[in-house]
C-alpha cells in the first residue's frame, strides 16, 4: 500500500498485510548481532506514549523458544534450499546466540523475497560480525546467480583497535528477485579540475577531449573513412569490445 507506514513486528506485518510480488525495493538495516545497545524511541500507533519508548534492548540474540519457533518456520515453508543451509549452519554454530540471530533473520528473508516484484531489488546492510553468514542465507533464499554486489560503506576514518585492525566499515548485499531486476544507473558530474585537464578543446557545443579511434599493427582488412586509412600510419581502427558484441557480425566489415 502506498504511503502507508506499518507499526509493529516486522514479520506480522509482512505476513498479515503485504501481498505478494507487490514491492519494489527493500532496504533492511536490522540489528547487528554486534552487542552494541540502543534505545527504541517511537510513539504508540494512536501517538501516545509507547511502553517501548523508555526501554532499551540488547543487540544480542539468544537460542530460546522464539529462536526455535523461526527456525521450524523456515524448515516448513518450502523452500529447501534455505531450509538446508539454516540446518547446517545449525549443525556448525550449534544453538548460540549467532545461530539465534540468523534464525530469525532467515524466516524474514523469505517473507521479504515473497513480497519483492520479479522487477525488484533488496538491499541488506550489515556488518562484519555477520555479513558472511547472511550472503549464505540470501544465496540459498534468493539463488546465486541473483547476487549482484557486495557493496562497501566506509562509515569511519581509518583507525587502529587495540588488538586488531580498525573496523571502520559495512556491508550492503545487493540481491535481485530475477534476471529482469530494474537498474537506474547513477552518474555525477565531472570534478573542474578533471574537465580542466582533459577536455581541452572547444567549439560551439562546448567542451571535448579528442580520443584517437586507432590501436598499434596494420589491419590490411582496414577500410577506408573519408579516404582516411589507418594502416599508412602503421596503425589499424580499434573498435571497442562492448560495441562489438552491440553490432551484428553482418554489419562488421
Amino acid at each position: 500500500m502506498a504511503n502507508h507506514l506499518y507499526y509493529g513486528d516486522n514479520l506480522k506485518v509482512l505476513r498479515e498485510s503485504i501481498a505478494d510480488e507487490t514491492v519494489d525495493l527493500i532496504y533492511l538495516d536490522p540489528p547487528f548481532n554486534s552487542n552494541a545497545s540502543y534505545n527504541v524511541l517511537f510513539k504508540g500507533p494512536q501517538g501516545n506514549d509507547s511502553a517501548a519508548q523508555i526501554e532499551a534492548f540488547d543487540d544480542t540474540w539468544h537460542w530460546n523458544e522464539s529462536a526455535e519457533e523461526a527456525f521450524q518456520d523456515v524448515r516448513r515453508s518450502g523452500n529447501g534450499a534455505a531450509a538446508s543451509m539454516l540446518n547446517a549452519m545449525r549443525g556448525f554454530l550449534g544453538d548460540n546466540d549467532m545461530m539465534a540471530y540468523l534464525a530469525m533473520m532467515a524466516v524474514r528473508l523469505l517473507e521479504l523475497h515473497r513480497v519483492l516484484k520479479p522487477t525488484g531489488s533488496l538491499y541488506l546492510h550489515c556488518d562484519p560480525t555477520a555479513s558472511h553468514y547472511l550472503k549464505i542465507l540470501l544465496d540459498a533464499v534468493f539463488g546465486t546467480s541473483r547476487f549482484k554486489n557486495d557493496i562497501i560503506w566506509k562509515r569511519t576514518f581509518a583507525h587502529n583497535d587495540p588488538e586488531q585492525y580498525g573496523r571502520i566499515s559495512d556491508h550492503l548485499l545487493f540481491f535481485t528477485k530475477s534476471a529482469k531486476y530494474t537498474f537506474n544507473r547513477q552518474f555525477t558530474s565531472y570534478d573542474e579540475s578533471y574537465i580542466e585537464n582533459n577536455f581541452r578543446k572547444k567549439d560551439e557545443r562546448g567542451k571535448y577531449q579528442s580520443v584517437t579511434l586507432t590501436g598499434p599493427k596494420v589491419n590490411p582488412k582496414d577500410p577506408d573513412w573519408k579516404g582516411y586509412n589507418p594502416g599508412n600510419s602503421g596503425r589499424s581502427w580499434s573498435i571497442p569490445r562492448r560495441l562489438v558484441l552491440d553490432v551484428p557480425s553482418r554489419m562488421i566489415t
